[in-house]
């Protein structure tokens, strides 16, 4: 499989897409009044993976890849992305970098370090034992982490604000 290259153009591209995206579920809700129609699932984190790959210079390991989604100078990455106030693991990651997709196409970081404290300090585990945490929770938790335990950025990416969440 040929290596890609993950380019400003690109992930420039990826907005205007998911801007596009954004506008038709804009759309549908209004043509289906009390009718969710998010991109979830493997669309957005799909998303958050290339975007991720391009921020931090991770490689990513084939879709679907259990507990994983790539790696950078040997240590393990799980990429998470949301929309909304918070997102699940199902295993413990290495490490773990949450994204934020904000309804303009905007992306943020939420939290970039070892995946153990979000572990251990998930909000609600479900009968099938993956762990819900919410997005408030992990910026707390990434305030504590010092430089030197981040995966470190390659392209700029912003620290997420409470102030950039999606409203409703």
């Amino acid at each position: 499989m040929e290596k890609i290259v993950y380019t400003k153009a690109k992930m420039d591209a990826i907005k205007e897409k998911i801007q596009k995206l954004i506008s038709i579920v804009k759309e549908l809700e209004t043509d289906f009044p009390g009718r969710h129609f998010s991109l979830d699932g493997h669309l957005v984190g799909s998303i958050g993976e290339v975007m991720a790959a391009y921020y931090y210079g991770i490689e990513l390991y084939a879709a679907s890849a259990v507990a994983h989604d790539g790696e950078i100078d040997g240590k393990k990455v799980q990429i998470k992305i949301s929309q909304q106030d918070d997102i699940v693991i199902n295993h413990e990651p290495e490490y773990l970098i949450v994204l934020y997709l904000r309804k303009n196409g905007d992306v943020f970081e939420v939290y970039n370090s070892p995946g153990e404290a979000p572990w251990n300090s998930a909000s609600k585990r479900d009968s099938h034992n993956n762990r819900h945490m919410r997005v408030n929770k992990l910026m707390e938790l990434d305030k504590q982490v010092s430089d030197e335990f981040r995966i470190a950025v390659v392209n700029v990416i912003s620290k997420m604000k409470p102030e950039y969440k999606n409203k409703r």
